[in-house]
């Protein structure tokens, strides 16, 4: 049995999407607040909404922000025999780029050529820069105009999973077990599962759509730190400053520098870690500098919080007096740990793949996401596809059929479930 979406769910599909990116849910990672911004709710309380008007009545935004519902086992039956299982994906955006007014721009039948986005002449999605707009030509794509990021991770994701449910609403000839949605906030700020109930989210294994390409299915993410660096130095006035002044701008500047440059976002890929400033406050008396801490072990992670000290012991001895501190704090491990004593999760979504005439990849995350977590509280959630390229920046984009592609593997997983237990 092969699933496919009638152009009236694409059509939809499209629509949600559109609806959902012009709706700002950026978050805050400097907020103390849960969600981190409230405007977050904003979408939530409109997901309740549309799922209640999809037949999940008991479709509900709770204090933090998530939007949690049921499609019901289909016949009733299998409740008790098919496992459970959750389809998830975040509302937040990322804080670097603003989700503030996104004005989305459709290709219907995209040519193959460069993007020139239409607000903003100076960005280009250049097809000599990205090789999946080849393979995407033809397609409807949709980008921004170039003063925003587009917002598809995740909220590709989040239309996908609601048009899974409208299709299942509308069929009632498809038999499945029960099927728990789950919407997140502040994912973007490492945050999405604070407060999230595993068990009484009651799923015994689930998804998450956050991916990129079209078939790819992913059972590892990083391991993942956060590191804060506060420099203390010593002001004075600049015109009596020789042999008195410690200046924590140039303490942190240096340090910076120092990193190892082949342990930098830029410089790595596939499975090497990194090391990535990217955020830098202060003054002449005090600076601080955020980075994040990546690999796929923690061995690899200890490595390059190794190598941060070993910068700054360096940098001490060039700024005598100035005081430097190290903060590491834990994100979020590699789920790979969990997935691998579940392989069935993997199994079952690369059998669906392949009904639906696309080739699984299996892939390892240059990332986290709340599957990361969520497998460690016992949920174990590798991640799907969702079809979005260029995530967090003014040339995101996404195609409408790799979205569309997604939608139908994740109702044939159900199916493989199904299968595999009734």
């Amino acid at each position: 049995m092969r699933i496919q979406l009638a152009p009236r769910h694409e059509e939809h599909l499209l629509q949600r999407f559109l609806r959902y990116v012009q709706v700002d849910t950026q978050s805050d990672e400097s907020s103390t607040t849960s969600p981190s911004t409230m405007k977050q709710k904003d979408l939530g309380a409109m997901l309740a909404d549309e799922l209640r008007s999809l037949g999940c009545g008991d479709a509900s935004m709770d204090e933090w922000g998530y939007v949690f519902a049921t499609v019901p086992a289909n016949p009733p039956e299998l409740a008790g025999r098919v496992p459970t299982i959750g389809l998830i994906a975040h509302v937040d955006t990322a804080c670097g780029c603003s989700g503030n007014g996104v004005k989305p721009q459709v290709l219907l039948v995209y040519d193959g050529n460069d993007i020139v986005l239409p607000a903003n002449s100076n960005v280009v999605i250049r097809a000599a820069e990205e090789p999946n707009l080849a393979r995407c030509k033809g397609h409807t794509l949709i980008t921004t105009d170039g003063t925003t990021l587009l917002g598809a991770d995740d909220k590709a994701g989040v239309a996908e999973i609601m048009t899974a449910v409208e299709w299942l609403r509308d069929h009632p000839e498809f038999s499945h077990g029960t099927v728990r949605i789950g919407f997140t906030t502040d994912e973007e700020v490492g945050r999405g599962t604070e407060h999230f109930d595993v068990a009484a989210f009651g799923a015994s294994y689930a998804y998450t759509l956050d991916g990129s390409d079209i078939g790819e299915i992913e059972d590892e993410t990083f391991c993942a730190n956060s590191a804060k660096v506060i420099i203390e130095g010593a002001d004075v006035h600049p015109g009596y400053a020789k042999h008195k002044m410690i200046n924590a701008v140039r303490v942190a500047a240096a340090l910076v520098e120092a990193l190892p440059r082949d342990r930098l976002p830029e410089t790595t890929e596939k499975r090497q870690p990194y090391l990535h400033p990217y955020d830098l406050k202060g003054d002449v008396t005090r600076a601080e500098l955020k980075l994040l801490v990546r690999a796929f072990s923690v061995e690899e992670l200890a490595d390059r919080e190794d190598a941060l000290r070993a910068a700054a012991n360096e940098v001490g001895l060039r700024f005598p007096g100035a005081k430097i501190t190290i903060e590491v704090k834990e994100q979020y491990r590699n789920m790979g740990q969990v997935m691998n004593q579940h392989q069935n999760v993997m199994n079952y979504a690369f059998e669906a793949a392949t009904r639906q005439g696309i080739e699984p990849i299996r892939k390892a995350i240059r990332g986290g996401t709340d599957g990361a977590r969520l497998s460690f509280m016992g949920l174990p959630t590798p991640n799907l596809w969702a079809g979005g390229q260029n995530f967090h920046s003014l040339k995101e984009w996404v195609s409408l059929d790799w979205m569309a592609r997604s939608v139908e593997t994740m109702v044939q997983i159900l199916n493989v479930w199904t299968e595999k237990n009734s």
